[in-house]
């Protein structure tokens, strides 16, 4: 056989063989809604796309309530919250799906209270918190610190912190005037850090130069939160349509897996039981 035949073979060889082979599909899984997790989701996203290459996980914040929405209308796959689906939230997504949605606890939160490291008060009541917030207490004096004004920051409405602080802490009574808002609780944060008399809140897992205040005499240490002895404390959701399957179902069960739940802990949140790993 000549050189020029074995040539051609080779090349044929190559050709059959190139248009035969199919690369393994890749699963997408996109996931919207709250920014107190999405810190928290992108790392278990980004972990858990090491350990599957063939999934991609598209991850965004935005706030619980724009995740939930992006949900009903079918845009992702899973819905991130950091409070439960609200009645008219499930009625849309009933009427267009015929389906209540799912719900799936991954982690516990608390709802840290923040102050400025030069701030004497560090220890609140859920009352005070109510009267700072509507503003019954604007003055640090009445708290037994300085003779300054109180200056309370908060989340968008369309954040699921926002609307537990309002349900859980206010009791349902509107904001009051003074009241500053801020897109994001890394925003809350930097405001708490340069001025000695502001205030705000968010999640347990946000670091920073503050001091996360106690409420009622008890701090919000990994413990206190998962035995709800922290007054302030609440679980993480992720949400779907329907019941999940394929790799939605595989990414939803790891996040519950001793495996998962340690990533959780790494972050800085609480995982659901006490020894995860």
């Amino acid at each position: 056989m000549n050189k020029f035949l074995l040539t051609i073979l080779f090349f044929s060889f190559l050709f059959f063989n190139s248009c035969s082979y199919k690369p393994e599909s890749v699963s997408r899984i996109r996931i919207k809604g709250s920014d107190t997790m999405l810190l928290l989701t992108n790392y278990l996203a980004e972990e858990y796309m090491k350990q599957n290459p063939y999934v991609s996980i598209y991850v965004e914040g935005g706030g619980t309530a724009s995740g939930i929405k992006a949900l009903s209308k079918g845009e992702v796959e899973i819905s991130t919250a950091s409070r439960s689906l609200m009645g008219e939230e499930i009625k849309i997504i009933a009427d267009k799906f015929g389906s209540l949605g799912m719900s799936f606890l991954i982690a516990k939160d608390a709802l840290s209270i923040y102050v400025n490291e030069k701030n004497k008060v560090r220890d609140f009541t859920l009352q005070q918190l109510k009267d700072i917030y509507t503003c019954k207490i604007t003055n640090w004096k009445e708290l037994g610190g300085a003779d300054k004004p109180i200056v309370p920051f908060v989340r968008t409405p369309n954040s699921g912190t926002y609307l537990y602080f309002k349900d859980h802490i206010l009791l349902g009574e509107e904001y009051c005037f003074s009241v500053q808002v801020e897109i994001t609780t890394e925003n809350i944060i930097e405001q708490v850090e340069s001025n000695v008399n502001a205030i705000g809140y968010g999640g347990i897992g946000f670091k920073g130069d503050f001091v996360s205040a106690k409420i009622n005499g008890i701090e919000a240490s990994e413990e206190n939160v998962r035995n709800d002895k922290y007054p302030i404390s609440r679980y993480l959701h992720f949400y779907t349509l329907n019941l999940p399957t394929g790799e939605v179902k595989k990414f939803i069960d790891w996040i519950l897996s001793p495996e998962g739940q340690k990533i959780i802990k790494q972050v800085g949140y609480v995982p659901l039981w006490e020894r995860p790993f």
